[in-house]
């Protein structure tokens, strides 16, 4: 049976998704190139009048005229998934002695499980990517504070249309693309602080 060197495989990956490591909050890419992260917190256009959609499409148009640098728009459905929660339903329901309280969350618990049945439960979330491209500070101190500059002028813009952004961190940054290449792991498996320090020595 012939087993690739692990060496081998870690590097494969990493060319694939073009990703040297992540600091400071800055997405390292080949060639010198670097990104920031924003997550969305999304307003629901139809449900404003008339006067508030005119309104927010003014101040997007006016948004997108001052910007900084070009932006990438990422939009991502997500099925949820449940098990892990009706499974600890389950259990609180079997350690609760009030009688009440357990068909409560006896019937509570059917309901999960019939809605999830009949209906895929589906997350949506939003992000905004900044790019710095061909710079020559080495410094990653330095790219993350010129990151700063281009994330505090894009999220003020962003206040004036309604919508609340944050900055991913380091580790939010590596979920986000452990949960692109992996799926079905990530469900039952999220990345924690630990894993963060362990894939830094990694790939080093």
């Amino acid at each position: 049976m012939f087993i690739l060197p692990k060496t081998t495989k870690i590097a494969s990956s990493r060319e694939q998704i073009k990703i040297k490591s992540v600091s400071h909050n800055v997405l390292l890419l080949s060639d010198n190139k670097y990104r920031a992260i924003l997550e969305i917190n999304p307003i629901n256009f139809e449900l404003k009048s008339e006067d508030e959609q005119d309104h927010i499409i003014d101040n997007y148009q006016a948004f997108l005229n001052a910007l900084p640098c070009s932006i990438q728009i990422l939009y991502r459905i997500r099925a949820i998934d449940l098990d892990r929660y009706l499974d600890e339903l389950n259990k609180k329901t079997k350690n609760q002695q009030n009688l009440n309280q357990k068909t409560h969350l006896t019937n509570y618990s059917q309901f999960i499980k019939n809605l999830v049945v009949d209906n895929k439960i589906l997350s949506r979330s939003f992000y905004l990517v900044l790019p710095l491209n061909d710079t020559e500070v080495e410094d990653i101190e330095l790219i993350a504070q010129q990151l700063k500059l281009l994330e505090d002028i894009v999220i003020k813009g962003l206040e004036k249309i309604g919508i609340k952004a944050k900055r991913l961190t380091n580790l939010e940054i590596l979920d986000l693309f452990y949960s692109f290449y992996n799926p079905e792991r990530s469900k039952i498996q999220s990345i924690s602080s630990q894993t963060l320090e362990l894939l830094s020595k990694a790939y080093l």
